[in-house]
C-alpha cells in the first residue's frame, strides 16, 4: 500500500459572511458547502415533517391509539440509535398523553436483528395492540407479517435501504423509501421517530386534542442529537440543526438524567459538550450494552427520571464499556496478525474486498473490527464470528465510493442463498450466513470490490483545509473552531497542514508521541501531540496535518496540536 498523501481542499470564495464569523470558521464552512444561513441552525428551518411518505397515516394510527387508550409497544434497535429513538418514542408518546407504553429490544445474540417473528410471539402475552418499531423493520417481512397475524397494527419507522418488496405494516415512515420526497435521506433512526412525533402532535391539534398548552417535544432534543451522532449518518443541515438544538440543551443542564450520568461517567464537562464528546464518550457506553449485554440497560439509563437511578446504570454500563475495549483490542490485534500472515504469504497484496473469521471472535464486537480494519487497510472489510448452529455472524465497513449494502445485494443476486440475512448502509452492513459458506463470500465479495473500486480509491489522503498562519495559533481560535460545529461524517471538523521544525519528540504513555514544534521561519515553539504514533523516529522538519486542540488538566487550558500525519521534508 502507499503511504497517505496530504491534499487540500479547493480554495472556495468566502465573501459575504457576517462580520462577527471568524475568517478561519469562514473558509472551513465555504469549502463545506454551507452559507450563513445555514450555521445559524435555526429549528424553524428543518424540513417539515409532512414531507415524509406515510407520516400522515402513522400518525393517524398513534392519534387513535391515544384516544383509545391502545396498548402501544415501542421495538427499537440493539445500538445507540436505537436505543436513544426507542428512549425518544417513549417519552414523546407519553408526553402526547398515551398512558399504555411499554418498549421490548432484541437481544443480539437470541433474536438477532430487528422486529422478528420469535420476538413478536414472545411479546404476545403483553397483548400489544400497536407495535412501532425504531431504527429497524424495513426488512422484518416475517415479523410484521406475524404480528399482524395477532392482531397487532404495526407502524414501521426506520431508515436503512429496503429490499425490493416491503413488509406488509398498516403504516412505513422511511426516507429512504424509493420515491419519498423528503429532501434529507440521511435522517438517523431517532430522527425519523422524532419527526413522526411531531407529526402526530400536528395531527392532534388539528382535532383540538390539547388546550391552551401543548406537549413541547424539543425536550427530547439531547436524545436525538445523541442518537444522530452515535449513527454517524451524514451531517447535512437537518441534522446539524437538530444536534446543534440538542447539545444547546445538554449545555444549559436540561439534559435526561441518563445522558448527564452518563457524560459524568466519562468525566465530560456537560457545560462544554460538542458532537465529539457524544461520539466518544456516550455513545459507545451505550453501545456496549448492546454488544456485549442487553441493551434494555442503555435504554433504561436514557428514560431514567431519578438521577440516582440514572447514575447507578451509567457505571454498569461504563463497566461493560470497559470490557468491551478489552475484548475489542484483543480481537483486532488477532485481525492484524491474520492480515500479516495473509501478507507473508500472498506478497503484498490484498484483495480489494477483505473478509475476516476467527473461531473465538465475540459477534457483538466484529463491527468494531471491521471499522479499525477498514481505516488501516483502506478498504472495506467484513468480520465475521461463529454463531448458534453452523452460522456466522457478520458485520461490514466501507471506504467512500464503495456503497457496502448494494454490493452485498450484488453478491446475493450472484448466489442466492449464500446470505441468509443482510441490510444496511452504504458504509456499513451486517450479514448473517452459513459457515461453511464463508470461503465464497471472501471470493465474490473480493470480486463485486475489484469491480466496483477504481484503484486511486485505495489512496490514503489526508484532506486537509489548508495551511494556517501562526498567528491563528490562540486558544481562543480553537475555542472558536471546537464549538462552531457540530462536526462529524460528511461535515468534518477542521484539519490543517504547514512545515514544522522538530525541537524536541519524547514518548507519552506506550503509544503516543509529545511534540515541541516551530513554525518554519518563526521562533515561537508550540506543543503538539500524536495518538497512536507508529512512528521510530521524527525528522528535524516535517509536514503535517494537525487540529488546533484544546489541552485541559487540573483546571488549566492550553493550546496544542493534534498531528493526525506526518511526512518527513
Amino acid at each position: 500500500m502507499t503511504p497517505a498523501r496530504i491534499e487540500r481542499r479547493a480554495c472556495v470564495e468566502t465573501s459575504g459572511w457576517p462580520d462577527h464569523i471568524h475568517p478561519i470558521l469562514r473558509r472551513v464552512y465555504s469549502a463545506r458547502g454551507a452559507n450563513a444561513v445555514a450555521i445559524e441552525h435555526r429549528l424553524a428551518t428543518l424540513f417539515a415533517p409532512a414531507l415524509l411518505g406515510g407520516i400522515e397515516k402513522a400518525s393517524a394510527l398513534i392519534d387513535d391509539a391515544i384516544v383509545n387508550d391502545r396498548h402501544i409497544v415501542v421495538v427499537g434497535d440493539f445500538d445507540a440509535d436505537g436505543a436513544t429513538g426507542t428512549a425518544v418514542a417513549v417519552r414523546g408518546l407519553r408526553l402526547l398523553g398515551a398512558r399504555r407504553v411499554d418498549f421490548a429490544v432484541p437481544n443480539r445474540f437470541v433474536h438477532g436483528y430487528g422486529l422478528s417473528a420469535r420476538l413478536v410471539d414472545e411479546l404476545s402475552p403483553m397483548r400489544p395492540d400497536v407495535i412501532v418499531t425504531v431504527d429497524n423493520g424495513i426488512a422484518a417481512h416475517a415479523g410484521v407479517t406475524r404480528a399482524r397475524e395477532l392482531g397487532m397494527r404495526v407502524i414501521v419507522t426506520d431508515h436503512h435501504l429496503p429490499g425490493e418488496t416491503m413488509p406488509d405494516a398498516d403504516a412505513i415512515v422511511n426516507p429512504n423509501v424509493p420515491g419519498d420526497a423528503f429532501p434529507s435521506k440521511a435522517l438517523a433512526g431517532v430522527g425519523v421517530m422524532f419527526y413522526l412525533l411531531l407529526a402526530t402532535r400536528a395531527h392532534m391539534r388539528r382535532r383540538g386534542a390539547f388546550g391552551s398548552e401543548e406537549p413541547d417535544l424539543s425536550c427530547l432534543l439531547d436524545l436525538v442529537a445523541l442518537g444522530t451522532v452515535a449513527d454517524v449518518v451524514p451531517l447535512d443541515e437537518n441534522n446539524r440543526t437538530l444536534i446543534n438544538a440538542g447539545l444547546k440543551r445538554i449545555r444549559s443542564g436540561r439534559a435526561c438524567w441518563g445522558i448527564g450520568a452518563l457524560l459524568d461517567a466519562a468525566k465530560r464537562d456537560s457545560t462544554r459538550v460538542v458532537a465529539s464528546d457524544l461520539a466518544f464518550a456516550v455513545a459507545p457506553r451505550i453501545n456496549a450494552a448492546g454488544r456485549l449485554d442487553d441493551m434494555r440497560l442503555g435504554i433504561e439509563c436514557l428514560l431514567a427520571d431519578d438521577p440516582l437511578r440514572a447514575r447507578d446504570l451509567a457505571e454498569k454500563l461504563s463497566a461493560i464499556n470497559a470490557a468491551r475495549r478489552d475484548l475489542q483490542a484483543t480481537m483486532i490485534e488477532q485481525a492484524e496478525h491474520a492480515v500479516s500472515v495473509w501478507l507473508a504469504a500472498h506478497g503484498d497484496e490484498l484483495p480489494c474486498g477483505v473478509v475476516l473469521f476467527d473461531d473465538a471472535w465475540h459477534h457483538g464486537i466484529v463491527g468494531l473490527v471491521a471499522s479499525r480494519l477498514k481505516d488501516s487497510l483502506r478498504r472495506p472489510v467484513i468480520a465475521c464470528a461463529p454463531a448458534d448452529d453452523g452460522e456466522v455472524k457478520a458485520s461490514g465497513r466501507s471506504i467512500a465510493g464503495f456503497h457496502l449494502r448494494d454490493a452485498l445485494a450484488e453478491i446475493d443476486a450472484r448466489m442466492p442463498g449464500i446470505l441468509r440475512r443482510f441490510g444496511g448502509h452504504a458504509m456499513a452492513a451486517g450479514l448473517s450466513m452459513r459457515r461453511d459458506d464463508l470461503g465464497l463470500l471472501a471470493d465474490a465479495f473480493a470480486s463485486v470490490a475489484k469491480e466496483r473500486i477504481a484503484p486511486e480509491q485505495f489512496d490514503a489522503i489526508v484532506l486537509t483545509d489548508g495551511e494556517l498562519d501562526a498567528e491563528y495559533f490562540q486558544l481562543d481560535v480553537a475555542e472558536q473552531i471546537r464549538f462552531g460545529g457540530p462536526w462529524g461524517q460528511a461535515f468534518p471538523e477542521p484539519v490543517f497542514d504547514g512545515e514544522f521544525i522538530v525541537d524536541d519528540c519524547r514518548p507519552m504513555g506506550e503509544s503516543h508521541l509529545r511534540l515541541t514544534l516551530r513554525c518554519v521561519g518563526r521562533r515561537a515553539p508550540i506543543e503538539a501531540v500524536m495518538f497512536n504514533a507508529r512512528v521510530d523516529k521524527f525528522a528535524s522538519r516535517i509536514r503535517a496535518a494537525y487540529s488546533l486542540d484544546i489541552n485541559e488538566w487540573n483546571g488549566t487550558r492550553k493550546l496544542r496540536l493534534l498531528l493526525s500525519h506526518i511526512e518527513a521534508v
